[in-house]
């Protein structure tokens, strides 16, 4: 489980690689305090999806993580354009006890959208997403979504698209800050949202999903 507040951008190190079982490895490269948060095992997010630490190590200034990509990943997720030197977007698992400072995010990608426009005022920015009718339902004004791995507050929502306003800081401090029109993004429905359709279809009050 995460919270879509992003630890610190990582950086891929080499070419992604076949795995010789199906799917693709990264090697990850990003600081210790991050590597001080991870073990053989441990779930880190990675542009909002949540992977698997296979391996760590450590190298100079900085540690190294090693994940691994199932073709379901790939399919699903905007990681397979990832190549050496790309940046992404880190979160450790959450601890007992840690601040829940966005919201419930699993690191289980729903879809990729689009960025269909970027208006930046200043140092701060509107980003406007477009919004397909499979997902349409399950995103209201003020609403949480996760994109690329960063909790977000929908600013506007319209029948084809909607909109997030990011402040400079976040800009800073995630991948955001150089995403351009025409990109996609990974995006992740507020599970809360799933499990009240659920709940509700279940008692026949809407249909099921």
């Amino acid at each position: 489980m995460f919270t879509g507040i992003v630890v610190e951008r990582g950086r891929v190190v080499g070419e992604p690689a076949a795995s010789g079982q199906g799917g693709t490895r990264l090697v990850l490269a990003h600081s210790h305090t991050v590597a001080e948060r991870l073990e053989i095992g441990a779930s880190l997010a990675v542009s909002g999806v949540c992977l698997t630490v296979t391996e760590q190590a450590a190298a100079g200034d900085c540690a190294t993580s090693r994940v691994e990509l199932s073709a379901e990943t790939l399919a699903r997720t905007n990681l397979g354009s990832l190549a050496a030197g790309s940046e992404v977007n880190l979160e450790p698992a959450l601890r007992a006890g840690d601040p829940l400072g966005g919201h419930w995010v699993q690191g289980h990608v729903d879809a990729t959208l689009a960025l269909l426009a970027r208006d930046d005022d200043g140092e701060h920015s509107t980003f406007t997403f477009e919004l397909p009718v499979e997902q349409a339902r399950y995103v209201v004004e003020k609403g949480s979504v996760c994109l690329d791995g960063v909790s977000l507050t929908v600013a506007e929502r319209h029948d084809d698209r909607f909109t997030v306003a990011l402040i400079p800081h976040t800009l800073a401090v995630t991948t955001l800050g150089a995403r351009k029109p025409g990109e996609r993004l990974n995006f992740e429905i507020d599970v809360l949202a799933k499990y009240v359709e659920n709940l509700l279809a279940a008692r026949g009050l809407v249909e099921a999903p």
